[in-house]
């Protein structure tokens, strides 16, 4: 049973590792618009950009994650690439805006 168990965790952490790097080029990614955002003069935050990604990610959502989970961890993702954003622009003296108190709600 242990070698089971040692072998499913084995498998767990080698995805873990990818996630990881795939949230860390994710990140990149999230700078890059942040400044385009800042040249340009938009906000950070676009509710309706938020919404598409939600509601994109529910129709790809095929489990055993249920949707609002699915949704819960991409809404903490969306919220971490905002925060990048608004960290990076406040270390680049540029001017920041508050990020929305948002309710917690599936879409």
């Amino acid at each position: 049973m242990e070698r089971d168990l040692d072998f499913w965790r084995a498998k767990i952490d080698a995805l873990d590792d990818q996630i990881l790097e795939l949230l860390n080029e994710r990140a990149q990614y999230a700078l890059s618009v942040g400044k385009i955002k800042c040249a340009e003069g938009l906000p950070f935050h676009v509710p309706d950009r938020e919404t598409l990604i939600l509601n994109r990610i529910r129709e790809l959502n095929g489990g055993p994650l249920s949707h609002e989970a699915a949704q819960r961890i991409f809404r903490q993702i969306i919220d971490e690439s905002l925060r990048l954003e608004e960290d990076h622009a406040e270390k680049d003296d540029l001017p920041p805006s508050p990020l929305p108190d948002r309710k917690r709600e599936t879409i």
